[in-house]
């Protein structure tokens, strides 16, 4: 009989490229916003009208990052309720309008509104992109297809270092920012190929509906009608707040804030160094030119390290990839403090984007894969909800430094101590898994084999 699971789905390879192509679009677009505030956070330090300080500017930084917190939390949830392709081109359409706001905003404080209000947005898009690029991937091509699809994000964010190399020194900030509104170009073409997840027909039981869109996108072994006892069953299995007992509990304790630890320390080291790498690189003697190069080489890096560390961690386990790799990126940004010449510095900030971006991503996969299959997605959720505090801390980190007057060299002492306390909580992580099977609702036990 044919399932309704996603494991028994026979995707063609040309829907799940399709599918890949636009949540990439997607999260391409979402880099490019994220990655153009430490594009141009040189020249906002310059803008005479507004006269900002460090810690101002890190607030600026901060801004989108605390809207992508809420947004995260709202859209996912939305998605649910009205469809997952509906909110990420909704999530879409509001981060890349609010940029031209952001680029015409007379004060600061309107630009930090604008930039608050892409990042409900921005918060929206990740989630839901990722939940549809698994859905539409065969099980053994899905760690890898994620990596793909969010090498976008570095690539966005290597977007906005070369527009602002092209434009800033003509044309302003302003249209650095501005630029970011280009992708509703694109927004009409993702919202003609990008179907709808089958998972949501079937939980809003529109089965019919559900059925048609697989047989036209070619999928086999998909049955709309057995998803029903499917879910009710899993359902049965543990409620969230049963989930959620469970993270804390004796047997996951030490995993979940462990966990926590290395993924907030992860976040800072990336919304950290993607807002203030060029501004510190330009307070270490580099020209805006040379400053930017950073920000490009570090992105470039991150994209192309993702896709190597998620086969390395598939082949030689994912905590020793995360340690080694945290440590290369904790070294690198250490190592970045001294005087090298501009070839070893380069060198350098790849190592800092492997070792940040590309880890944490890597970092993401784990906890989904470590906890049993019903409670993954809860895990993963608070885990990265937990961690936008550290995406939040980040460039106020780096705002405060600037503040404090201190030598530019203790940026990178302490994203460096950063980078060691993730490795340092990956290494405290448990290497078994506490147990294999489900998280059991209450008044259930466990088989004995799965115990604590």
């Amino acid at each position: 009989m044919a399932t309704s699971s996603p494991t028994a789905w026979n995707v063609p390879r040309r829907t799940t490229s399709t599918v890949l192509f636009a949540c990439w679009l997607a999260i391409l677009a979402e880099g490019y916003d994220v990655g153009v505030l430490g594009a141009v956070l040189p020249a906002l330090a310059e803008y005479k009208a507004w006269d900002l300080t460090p810690l101002q500017l890190g607030g600026l930084g901060a801004y989108a990052l605390v809207g992508m917190l809420f947004g995260a939390l709202f859209i996912g949830t939305a998605s649910d309720l009205v469809g997952r392709r509906k909110m990420l081109l909704v999530s879409m359409a509001i981060f890349t309008v609010t940029q031209l706001g952001a680029a015409i905003a007379p004060t600061p404080e309107l630009f930090g509104l604008f930039r608050f209000l892409g990042g409900l947005g921005m918060g929206g898009v990740i989630p839901v992109a990722a939940a549809l690029t698994i859905e539409y991937s065969a099980p053994k091509k899905r760690s890898f297809n994620y990596g793909l699809m969010y090498s976008g994000y570095s690539l966005g964010i290597v977007a906005s270092a070369l527009v602002a190399m092209a434009v800033l020194p003509t044309l302003g900030w302003r249209w650095v920012i501005g630029a970011g509104a280009v992708p509703l170009i694109v927004l009409p073409v993702i919202m003609m190929i990008l179907p709808e997840s089958l998972e949501y027909l079937v939980a809003k039981r529109r089965y019919r509906e559900a059925g048609q869109l697989a047989a036209r996108l070619g999928i086999t072994g998909f049955d709309p009608q057995a998803a029903a006892p499917a879910q009710k069953v899993q359902e049965r299995k543990a409620s969230w707040t049963q989930v959620l007992a469970a993270m804390f509990s004796r047997r996951f304790l030490r995993s979940t804030v462990f966990f926590w630890i290395s993924l907030f320390c992860g976040m800072v080291l990336v919304y950290g160094l993607n807002t203030w790498l060029p501004a510190i690189m330009r307070q270490a003697g580099y020209d805006l030119g040379s400053s930017l190069t950073f920000l490009l080489v570090f992105s470039l890096a991150s994209a192309a390290g993702g896709l190597v560390l998620g086969r390395a961690a598939d082949r030689y386990g994912q905590k020793l990839i995360l340690v080694l790799f945290y440590l290369l990126g904790a070294g690198g940004i250490l190592l970045l403090m001294f005087p090298n010449n501009l070839v070893v510095n380069l060198l350098f900030v790849a190592f800092a984007g492997i070792g940040s971006i590309s880890t944490s991503l890597v970092l993401t996969g784990y906890i989904a894969d470590y906890y049993p299959a019903n409670a993954r997605a809860t895990a993963t959720g608070w885990a990265l909800s937990f961690a936008r505090i550290g995406a939040i801390s980040g460039p106020l980190i780096g705002g405060w430094i600037g503040s404090a007057k201190l030598p530019f060299e203790w940026n990178f002492i302490v994203f460096a101590l950063v980078g060691a306390l993730a490795a340092g909580a990956v290494a405290l992580i448990p290497r078994t898994r506490p147990a294999s099977g489900a998280v059991q609702p209450a008044g259930e036990q466990e088989p004995a084999s799965v115990q604590a």
